[in-house]
């Protein structure tokens, strides 16, 4: 069972992807994470600290998700990387849809904390492409992250309904990334 920070954090990103930002008051996380009123407020004294700890949570729930994506390490080929890749937008836009809703919003609202988290995932991508032995590794990771938050805007809105293609996704990745 996690710990009650975990619990109210999880609880606030909940309430950040059905409300947006204007919903994140500390009763908001008190009655989604079901606890008494006053609890979040006992460990999180302001909106700003409130905010800060969510954006933590996220990140950390990001690395989790990237972990769990490549549990035996970096990609050996570019193939293996686009279908992680083709995997992570699916699982971020499927099951762990909260979690993107709860970035775009924060993303509007703390854009700097965001950006610094967007810009270690991109780098993490451009080492991974330069071990791959990827030309313009840099140009050609941000080209890929740009993708990839556009597939997952998407379908997160305009193709809500549709069935996502991870081959697909994966094909794209690799004619970004082709020499």
């Amino acid at each position: 069972m996690p710990d009650r920070r975990t619990e109210l954090m999880d609880a606030a990103l909940r309430v950040v992807a059905d409300k947006g930002m204007k919903g994140l008051t500390h009763r908001a996380v008190d009655a989604a994470a079901q606890l008494a009123e006053g609890t979040t407020s006992n460990y999180y004294r302001t909106r700003a600290a409130l905010v800060e700890a969510a954006l933590g949570r996220m990140e950390q729930l990001d690395g989790q998700l990237l972990q769990d994506l490549a549990p035996s390490g970096p990609p050996g080929t570019i193939a293996e990387l686009a279908d992680q890749l083709a995997g992570l937008v699916l699982s971020l836009t499927g099951k762990h849809a909260a979690l993107t809703r709860a970035r775009l919003a924060l993303s509007l609202d703390q854009p700097d904390a965001v950006k610094a988290g967007h810009f270690r995932l991109v780098g993490g991508m451009e080492n991974t492409l330069a071990a791959l032995g990827v030309t313009d590794a840099a140009a050609r990771a941000r080209d890929v992250a740009d993708y990839g938050d556009g597939v997952m805007l998407h379908l997160l809105t305009v193709r809500r309904d549709g069935q996502p293609d991870a081959a697909a996704i994966a094909a794209a990745v690799r004619r970004l990334l082709a020499p």
